[in-house]
C-alpha cells in the first residue's frame, strides 16, 4: 500500500509545487529530445513556483488541405506542442518518482526482512545460530539500501556517510558496509558548472577564470573542489562548487528521509531515529550555503590567528556566493598517509597531540566555533620547515559548512563531566551527566560508553588505559543482546549540540586512532584535562569576583585554591611531555601506561 500511493502522492506534489527549476536542466536532457530547447533562454522562464513556459510565435500559416488532414495535422502538432511545454516538468517527476519509489521499495523489502528474521529467531535456541542468522540480515538490509544510496546520491551520500561512522550505534555489518561511501562521491560535468557558475553570478566561468581544471581534485557528497587561476590577478586558486541537481533534490530528498525513519519508528517503535533525521533537517541548509561556510571559516581563522603555536591553516576565503566559494589553495596530504608522515620526518606523536588541542580549543575555548565534520577528507597535513615553527607540520582545516557554539554553562558542564570520567569519580559522572545530557543514573553507564569509546568497566577504572584488541567485541556484542535500544532511546533524548559534540569525538578519535601512535591514550587525555582544568579555572574566578575583591582574604584563597588545581594539571602535561621529549632524543620507544 505505502509502495504503491507514496511515489504518487510525492510525484502529484512536485508535478504541483516545484515546475521546471532553469534553463540548465534542459541542458542535462537526453540527447534524443528535441534540439529545440536550446533556443531558449533564462529570460523566457520564471523560477519556481510556476512552471517554465517558452515565449515564441509561429508566423507561418497551413497550406490549405483536405479537412481530415487538416485536423490530424492540428492534433499531432498540438500534441508536440503540449508534450514540448510540459516535457521537463513530466521528466523531473519521473526522476522524482523513480528516487522516492527506490527508497520505498528498498524500506518495505528491509522491514519485511527484519520482521520475518527476527520472528524466526524466537524459534532457535541455539543462541549461536541465533546471531548468525541476524547478522545475515543485517548484511541483506545494508546491501539494498548501499545500492539505493549510491542511486540517489547527493544527501544519501552524505546519510551514509554519517551512519557508517556511528559504530556505537549501527551493527558492524551496517557501518562496514557504508565506509565505501567515504570515498565514492558523485561528479558534475564542467559544462553543468559553466552553466550554475553563469546562472548565480552572471559572468561566463572563463572571463573570471584564465584555468580551471576539467576534473575536480576532491569530489564530496554535496560539493567538489576544482583547481584555478584568476585571470585578472594570475593567483591560483581552489573553487568549491556544489552539485548543481543538489538543489533541486535536497527538499524531496529530506522529505524521504524523515520518511524513512518515521515509518523505522512505526514499525519498530524501541529503534527511534528520528532525532537523526531531524539534526539533518537542520543542518542540511547550513551545509548547502557556502556564504555561512565563508563566515564559519573567516571566524575560525580569526580565533586561531590568537594562538600562533598551534598550527592550523584555514585557506582564506577570497569571496563566496550560496553554491561557488573561492578560497585561497591550501593543499596537503591526508592525515592517514602514513608514507607521506613517515618519509617527511613528521612525529605522528605530535600531530595526534596537535589535533587534540585544537578540538578541544574548539569545544572548550571561549567563544569557539565548532567545527562538527573533521573527518579524515576534511584535514591534510603538509610538511613546514619554517626553523621558528615548534613543530615542522601544518595542519589544513577544510569544510566548514557545519559548525556550532556550545552555550557557556553546557561547556563548564562538559568540562566538569570529563574531569570526572578521568578521574573515575562515579558520583560526579553521574551529577555531570546529568547537567549535561538529562541523562539519569539508569542509563548513566550507556552515556559514558557512548561519548568515551569504551567499556564501562574502562571507564569506570581508569580511562587512560590502552584499548584492548576485544574491547570493541565486547561492546558490539552488548549492543546485540540488547544495549542498542537503550542507546537508540538514549540519543533521542540528549540536546542536539551534544550530538554533534559526540560526533565531532568519534570523528576525532577515528583520525587519531588512524595515526597508530606509540604513546597511547595517556596524553590525549592528560590534554583534554588541561582544557576542562582552564574551563573550570575561568568559571571559579568569575564566582571568586562575584563574591568581591580578589584581594578580600577569603577570596584570595580561594583564588589560591583554584589555580594550584589547575597549575597541578598543567605540571603533569608538562613533566609527561617532558619525559616523552627525552624518550625520543635517547631513540626510546615510550613505555604505554
Amino acid at each position: 500500500m505505502i509502495a504503491a500511493t507514496f511515489p504518487a502522492v510525492a510525484a502529484k506534489r512536485l508535478s504541483n509545487n516545484l515546475g521546471w527549476t532553469c534553463a540548465s536542466c534542459r541542458n542535462q536532457l537526453p540527447r534524443s529530445r528535441p534540439t529545440t530547447l536550446a533556443r531558449f533562454s533564462n529570460s523566457n522562464c520564471r523560477q519556481y513556483g510556476t512552471a517554465k513556459i517558452p515565449s515564441f510565435s509561429a508566423n507561418s500559416k497551413p497550406r490549405p488541405t483536405r479537412r481530415r488532414g487538416a485536423l490530424l495535422a492540428a492534433s499531432g502538432g498540438a500534441a508536440a506542442l503540449g508534450l514540448f511545454v510540459v516535457g521537463d516538468k513530466v521528466t523531473h517527476v519521473y526522476e522524482a518518482t523513480e528516487r522516492t519509489g527506490r527508497v520505498v521499495v528498498a524500506l518495505a523489502v528491509c522491514v519485511n526482512d527484519y520482521r520475518t528474521t527476527l520472528n524466526q529467531r524466537e524459534t532457535i535456541d541455539d543462541p549461536e545460530e541465533s546471531n548468525l542468522v541476524l547478522n545475515a540480515c543485517h548484511q541483506r538490509c545494508a546491501d539494498r539500501t548501499l545500492k539505493v544510496l549510491e542511486r540517489n546520491g547527493g544527501i544519501f551520500i552524505k546519510l551514509g556517510q554519517h551512519l557508517s561512522a556511528m559504530n556505537y550505534l549501527l551493527p558492524s555489518e551496517w557501518t562496514t558496509t557504508f565506509i565505501p561511501l567515504q570515498d565514492r562521491c558523485p561528479v558534475s560535468s564542467l559544462e553543468s558548472i559553466e552553466r550554475m557558475f553563469l546562472k548565480d553570478t552572471g559572468e561566463d566561468l572563463w572571463d573570471y577564470f584564465s584555468e580551471f581544471s576539467s576534473e575536480p581534485i576532491g569530489a564530496a557528497s554535496l560539493a567538489q573542489v576544482h583547481l584555478a587561476t584568476i585571470k585578472e590577478t594570475g593567483k591560483k586558486v581552489a573553487v568549491k562548487v556544489q552539485h548543481p541537481n543538489l538543489q533541486e533534490w535536497a527538499p524531496l530528498d529530506m522529505a524521504l528521509t524523515k520518511f524513512t525513519f518515521s515509518q523505522l519508528k512505526r514499525y519498530f517503535p524501541e529503534y527511534d531515529l528520528e532525532w537523526l533525521s531531524s539534526e539533518i533537517e537542520s543542518s542540511l541548509p547550513q551545509e548547502l550555503n557556502f556564504e555561512c561556510e565563508a563566515e564559519n571559516s573567516l571566524r575560525t581563522q580569526s580565533y586561531f590567528s590568537h594562538i600562533p603555536e598551534l598550527p592550523l591553516v584555514v585557506p582564506d576565503i577570497i569571496w563566496a556566493k550560496r553554491r561557488i566559494l573561492v578560497m585561497a589553495c591550501e593543499t596537503g596530504h591526508r592525515l592517514d598517509d602514513l608514507a607521506y608522515i613517515d618519509s617527511s620526518g613528521i612525529d605522528r606523536d605530535e600531530v595526534s597531540a596537535t589535533l587534540a588541542r585544537i578540538f578541544n580549543e574548539m569545544i572548550f575555548g571561549e567563544g569557539a566555533p565548532l567545527h562538527c565534520d573533521p573527518h579524515g577528507g576534511n584535514i591534510a597535513i603538509r610538511k613546514n620547515s619554517d626553523p621558528r615553527r615548534r613543530h615542522n607540520f601544518d595542519i589544513i582545516l577544510y569544510d566548514h559548512g557545519l559548525y556550532r557554539d556550545i552555550p557557556e554553562d553546557l561547556r563548564r558542564s562538559y568540562a566538569k563531566m570529563w574531569l570526572a570520567i578521568i578521574d573515575g569519580d562515579i558520583p560526579r559522572m553521574k551529577k555531570y551527566v546529568q547537567e549535561v545530557a538529562g541523562i539519569g543514573e539508569d542509563k548513566f553507564p550507556l552515556f559514558a560508553s557512548a561519548i568515551t569509546g569504551r567499556d564501562f568497566t574502562i571507564v569506570s577504572s581508569s580511562i587512560t588505559k590502552p584499548k584492548k584488541a576485544d574491547e570493541q567485541k565486547t561492546m558490539s556484542t552488548a549492543l546485540q543482546e540488547g544495549l542498542i535500544v537503550d542507546l537508540v532511546q538514549m540519543l533521542g533524548q540528549v540536546p542536539r549540540v551534544i550530538l554533534l559534540i559526540l560526533k565531532t569525538n568519534d570523528l576525532t578519535r577515528s583520525l587519531d586512532e588512524s595515526l597508530h601512535t606509540k604513546q597511547g591514550p595517556v596524553r590525549q587525555f592528560l590534554i583534554l584535562a588541561r582544557y576542562c582544568m582552564r574551563t573550570v579555572f575561568h568559571e571559579q574566578l568569575e564566582q571568586i569576583r562575584e563574591r568581591g575583591s580578589l584581594c578580600w582574604p577569603p577570596n584570595a584563597l580561594r583564588l589560591f585554591a583554584a589555580w594550584v588545581g589547575f597549575v597541578r594539571v598543567e605540571m603533569k602535561l608538562e613533566v609527561f611531555e617532558f619525559w616523552l621529549s627525552v624518550k625520543r632524543a635517547f631513540g626510546s620507544k615510550p613505555v604505554l601506561l
